[in-house]
Parts: structure tokens; sequence; C-alpha cells
């Protein structure tokens, strides 16, 4: 079920998830735009918190974006959990696809911290997808609390396991002097991907401010300007990277 309150630049959605609850999300256009962004925020936001960031992404950058709240986050229903998580961004894909007609390969996923775990859970299983943009990401849950070695059944969000599934170009974006996510998770994610693209290590930055250094918006730029240009291969299994800029 998907509920949608339409506005000229902006649609606010009601929509339903596979596990039976109702998040909210927005959707913003842009009449430009050739790619769409699919943006999964931290875990100290919702909705009301991101809406200037979205608007401004979505001008700036020229693409559509569309960020929803997770399940007990804001006014969706229901109680925050991993695989909550997971239906959430799966019921947002899926508006994207049937509400407003994005395809696979015009879809770029955004993950910020916490919001790297569904980022690449969906990623993982979308082998057409055009790109990944991981924004602080995590490692895994328990890592960001102890470097430990392996990963241990009760973790969650095992992006450390995920990422090399991941076909399409990956950009990460992390803080040098992250205090809540540790520096080290963005290289090593770094360092899983199949196809890199030339990564953002803001000199400085924390956990929760990367938005404001001029670099931030300027390498975004750059690399949305280099996806446009790319193209999906024949085979579906990756894409073509002869054109984008390699780190």
């Amino acid at each position: 079920m998907t509920e949608v309150v339409q506005g000229e630049h902006v649609d606010i959605l009601k929509l339903g998830t596979k596990k039976g609850t109702e998040i909210m999300a927005m959707y913003v256009r842009n009449p430009a735009a050739k790619l769409t962004v699919l943006y999964s925020h931290g875990n100290a936001a919702d909705l009301g918190q991101m809406y200037d960031l979205f608007t401004e992404l979505s001008l700036h950058l020229q693409v559509n974006l569309m960020g929803y709240d997770y399940s007990g986050y804001g006014q969706s229903t229901g109680k925050p959990s991993e695989q909550n998580t997971y239906a959430d961004i799966e019921a947002a894909y899926k508006c994207l696809e049937e509400t407003y007609g994005a395809k696979e390969e015009d879809i770029i996923l955004y993950g910020q911290s916490v919001g790297s775990g569904p980022t690449l859970d969906l990623g993982s299983r979308l082998s057409r997808l055009r790109a990944v943009v991981l924004h602080s990401p995590i490692l895994s849950g328990v890592r960001v609390l102890h470097p430990v070695k392996r990963t241990y059944w009760f973790d969650i969000y095992k992006n450390i396991d995920k990422i090399p599934l991941v076909e399409c170009p990956v950009l990460i974006i992390h803080g040098t002097a992250d205090d809540v996510v540790d520096f080290s998770h963005g290289k090593q994610l770094f360092d899983l991907c199949k196809q890199k693209y030339d990564p953002l290590w803001v000199e400085g930055g924390n956990h929760c401010d990367l938005e404001l250094y001029p670099e931030y918006i300027k390498h975004l730029k750059k690399f949305i300007s280099a996806i446009e240009k790319s193209t999906v291969s024949t085979n579906g299994n990756a894409q073509s990277l002869d054109q984008i800029d390699k780190p």
C-alpha cells in the first residue's frame, strides 16, 4: 500500500512494508534529473531533520531523491530492528520502481552511518544498480563497539561480509576524526570494494558534520557526473568504469 500527498517538488508518502509496518518517506523531484538517489539516514535523525539536506542534494546534484524513516522512527509505525530496516528500504525501492518509474540501473543507494546497513543489504542483492555511496559507514554493529577480528552470529549489519558482493561503483566518504564510527571502518570497506571510486577522506571531519565541508558536495558532484557518463554492462553483472575516474 502506498499513499501519496503530492507537492510541487516534494511528495510525502506512507509505504507499507512486508513486515506489516507503515513507514513515512519523501520524494524530491528534479526536472533535470537522470538519476535517483535512495537515501538511508543515520540513527539520530528523521525526515524532519533531513528535509533541508535532501532538497539541497536534489538541487545541487541534479537528482531525484527519496528518503525514508525506518520503522519506529518519526511517524513510521513498528519498532526499530535490523530486519525491519531491510524491509523498509525494500519498500522504498519498490515505490521508486512502481510509483515513479525508476529503473534499477538509474538508482544510486546512499547510506549514512547505520543506514549503510540496509544500503549494503539491498545493494548486495541488485546486480544492475548504478552506484552506491557510503557516508561514515560501519563494518558491522559489534565492530563499532570493539575491533573484533571475526564476525559473530549475533552481530548486526554485517557490511564487512556484504560489500564484496556489490557489483557497481562504490564511493566512500568518512571523516578522519570520526569519534562515533572510527575512520578505519571506511578505509577497510574501501579495500573490500569490487569497483572502487576515489574516496573522500575528510580531514578533521567527525561523524555528523561532513556535509558542512565544501569538499563534500564538490566530490559528490564529481561522482554523479562520472556515474552519469558510465554505462551498465549488457550482462547485468557489473558496470563499465571506462569513463569513471579511478583512484
